[in-house]
């Protein structure tokens, strides 16, 4: 009963924070005003999602333009496609990048070998503004920036690194590539290291240790780092319109602009509630392979 009581703040946080939101937006996904200004159910948001009277050709990991595909499809289907193009490289990108530096952290963490130190290193820029981190990209990346400034002096450039697939690319990794490494840091640390002594003396030699013990062993901690860049990654509406110019068109600023500019917001509503369900989706899938994968490999 006790825990019970304890339980009601976060119910409580739960409707007022994330319950009533949530039916607001649906609330508006399906409704819309008259003439007269009356109320009335339709489903006229998810149609101008789906209309082909304005359709472009199908961007989704350049395949359009290495197989010379055609495929033309409605606006805001090729926006979520571009999205979701650019959310699964990036997240491709902390992975590689990230497993590598969480397992050399893991490491020298056994080793005591100022670990510690590092890690903080690492996350010390995630006590900066999301926004302010952004920004120093432009100041980086500029035609005249930083970087360019540098690249001129051996005759280089200037190169376009902003307002396309490569600045974007480079601000999700930036921001999210510690969402990727702390979940898969923290979960090799925990594992046993009698486990990988037992594999040891049965012969296996360290490639295979790591292959068939450590990286098993770490899946949930991929699994928890590549949920918590692909969500973000995919909803993202900041990072597209400082370092895509406001020229990138994203599922994220697709949403913003329908609320914000158009004041539309049945169809913005029902964008919300399409991205609500693929996120949803992506969560579900990911979840069900992690618990498939929480065993460790077997020595063969």
């Amino acid at each position: 009963m006790r825990m019970q009581k304890l339980a009601w703040p976060y119910i409580l946080w739960m409707l007022v924070f994330t319950i009533a939101p949530l039916m607001l937006v649906a609330y508006y996904a399906f409704t819309s005003y008259d003439s007269s200004g009356n109320i009335y159910f339709t489903f006229e948001g998810f149609k101008s999602i789906l209309s082909m009277e304005s359709t472009v050709a199908l961007d989704f990991l350049g395949l359009n333009s290495l197989f010379g595909i055609d495929l033309q499809v409605p606006i805001y289907i090729n926006v979520f496609a571009k999205s979701l193009s650019l959310a699964l490289v990036s997240t491709l990108i902390c992975l590689l990048l990230g497993y590598p530096a969480a397992y050399i952290l893991a490491q020298r963490s056994r080793k005591k070998q100022g670990s510690s130190f590092l890690l903080f290193m690492f996350v010390l820029p995630m006590w900066m503004n999301a926004l302010l981190r952004t920004y120093a990209w432009l100041a980086l990346l500029e035609p005249n920036g930083i970087i360019n400034s540098f690249l001129s002096i051996f005759n280089v450039g200037p190169i376009q690194f902003l307002y396309n697939d490569f600045g974007i690319g480079l601000g999700m990794v930036y921001n999210y590539l510690p969402f990727m490494v702390l979940p898969i840091h923290s979960v090799l640390l925990k594992i046993d290291r009698s486990v990988v002594e037992a594999a040891e003396d049965l012969g296996a030699d360290s490639r295979q240790t790591f292959a068939r013990v450590i990286f098993p062993l770490s899946m949930p901690g991929i699994f928890s780092g590549i949920n918590m860049v692909f969500m973000p990654a995919m909803t993202t509406f900041l990072i597209p319109d400082l370092l895509g110019g406001g020229r990138y068109l994203l599922i994220g600023n697709a949403i913003e602009r329908q609320y914000m500019v158009s004041r539309d917001y049945t169809v913005g509503s029902a964008l919300s509630i399409m991205l609500l369900v693929f996120v949803l989706a992506s969560l579900r899938v990911l979840t069900r392979y992690e618990q498939d994968n929480s065993g460790g490999g077997v020595l063969g």
